[in-house]
């Protein structure tokens, strides 16, 4: 993987829940091999002020299909 490629994070049809994304995006992180980006968005994504901070930050992290 490149090193400024983000992986595809597949969330159409995911539980509209905040924790059930950052869940989602953090898998789809790990499993790319992202660990330290995991870590990462995950500690940013639940110190967000809104849903919307969270879907944000999801677009920074990975490709959201």
């Amino acid at each position: 993987m490149e090193e400024n490629s983000k992986p595809i994070c597949k969330l159409i049809g995911t539980d509209g829940n905040v924790f059930s994304i950052i869940g989602k995006v953090s898998s789809c992180l790990k499993r790319a091999g992202m660990e330290e980006k995991a870590k990462e968005f995950t500690e940013r994504a639940l110190s967000s002020h809104s849903y919307d901070d969270v879907l944000n930050l999801c677009n920074e992290y990975v490709d959201i299909e």
